[in-house]
């Protein structure tokens, strides 16, 4: 006795399951994307806070960062995030040459220090790649 498939059923069984398996590669694919996507960077612009302050007072108003201030935060509509160590060196350097500039009498200083930092938060800290004091 021979059995025989006919040629029509076999590429319809292997069709399906190459369909299936396409599908599971496009399901896999979107999903590793949208995973890229949320670990790019963000933009969070705010007022620069002096942490080891902030850590002791609670108030972003009490605790404004200097050029003597080595550990930081940013308070971004009312939410505090700490900077990680590169950002914290980051931030320093750019607040020495704030300072340099403050010296210019032309060059007015406001009492908040204002900075666009771009990064990627963890949790309640940022991690560093770029930032902008004002």
């Amino acid at each position: 006795m021979v059995c025989s498939l006919s040629p029509s059923a076999h590429s319809t069984d292997f069709e399906l399951e190459r369909n299936g398996r396409m599908r599971q590669f496009l399901t896999l694919l979107a999903i590793a994307c949208g995973c890229v996507g949320l670990a790019s960077a963000a933009s969070f612009s705010g007022t620069l806070l002096d942490a080891s302050c902030y850590s002791q007072q609670k108030s972003a108003a009490a605790c404004t960062a200097t050029s003597s201030t080595t550990a930081f935060m940013i308070s971004v509509q009312g939410k505090v995030y700490q900077l990680d160590d590169t950002g914290n060196t980051k931030a320093a350097e750019a607040m020495k040459n704030r300072a340099d500039r403050s010296t210019d009498p032309n060059n007015a200083t406001n009492a908040q220090v204002m900075a666009k930092i771009t990064g990627t938060r963890e949790g309640n800290t940022i991690n560093v790649e770029s930032i902008d004091v004002q």
